[in-house]
């Protein structure tokens, strides 16, 4: 292909995730195997970087993400441009995609495993059985990647008392709600919940849930609010967890997510200019 028309993927990993997740790797190999040009958009302070002011990242605020993706476009304006997020990269990319309407140059986009939700999202995991399995592991990956740069922050946050936290909830009240200036929680996770936004979605965008997803109960997905925006398409499984989607009895190569990834892509890439006339 020719570099400047090669088609290129954004990929968005998760909560704490980089570039260095399975699922980013399986993306980025079937998006080769299509000829595709693939980036990958690291959240600051992670996959090793040192942040260079104090300030992180969260689901709500995108304007790192509007930065990357401009950047990108203006690198290739005449390539086919698509973004894929995954979990927290999914709502992330949603809440920009609702925010910024048919203003972006994302041709299409897709989403799996998000948290549509964050209130349910956070109530799920603190069930005794969630807590233990997934949410205070992941709260003490968080406290981790912050503690990293602790001298950052202290001015404005108190990290003695972050480092104490139990949950994701507990973590987002002291220092992500703090972070990111919003009076209380409530308000931080009214922002943060994509669910608020996907009506003002003006790109053609697939979305992957698992109605068995411990972090997205099945009852916040907004089904009729999908039903109701031409451009969403909404896929849902019976089975699949948490960005798992296995398939077989011994499930070693690629899986559902994977297939719905690499042809919805290419369907965009290919076709994509076919739906405007539909």
């Amino acid at each position: 292909m020719d570099a400047s028309t090669r088609p290129t993927i954004l990929l968005l990993p998760g909560l704490t995730g980089t570039s260095k997740e399975s699922y980013i790797l399986h993306m980025i190999h079937l998006s080769e195997e299509l000829g595709y040009r693939c980036v990958v958009f690291n959240n600051r302070g992670v996959a090793g970087e040192n942040l260079l002011t104090p300030r992180t990242y969260c689901c709500a605020n995108t304007e790192d993400l509007e930065t990357v993706i401009h950047h990108v476009h203006s690198l290739y304006p005449s390539a086919p441009f698509l973004a894929a997020g995954v979990s927290m990269g999914g709502m992330l990319l949603l809440n920009y995609l609702g925010k910024i309407g048919p203003k972006t140059p994302l041709k299409a986009a897709a989403t799996f495993s998000v948290g549509w939700n964050t209130f349910a999202c956070t109530e799920s995991l603190e069930k005794p059985l969630n807590w233990l399995l997934f949410n205070y592991y992941l709260t003490t990956c968080l406290q981790s990647s912050v503690n990293k740069h602790r001298h950052m922050f202290v001015k404005q946050i108190d990290m003695d008392h972050v480092m104490k936290a139990k949950s994701i909830r507990e973590f987002d009240t002291r220092f992500t709600s703090v972070m990111f200036g919003y009076r209380t929680i409530d308000d931080y996770y009214t922002d943060a919940s994509p669910n608020r936004r996907l009506k003002s979605v003006r790109i053609p965008v697939l979305c992957l849930n698992s109605v068995d997803d411990v972090f997205s109960p099945s009852h916040a997905i907004p089904i009729e609010t999908a039903k109701q925006n031409p451009n969403v398409a909404l896929v849902l499984t019976s089975y699949g967890g948490h960005i798992g989607f296995l398939e077989g009895i011994w499930p070693r190569q690629s899986t559902y997510m994977d297939r719905v990834f690499k042809q919805f892509v290419q369907a965009m890439v290919e076709h994509g200019h076919e739906l405007s006339n539909m």
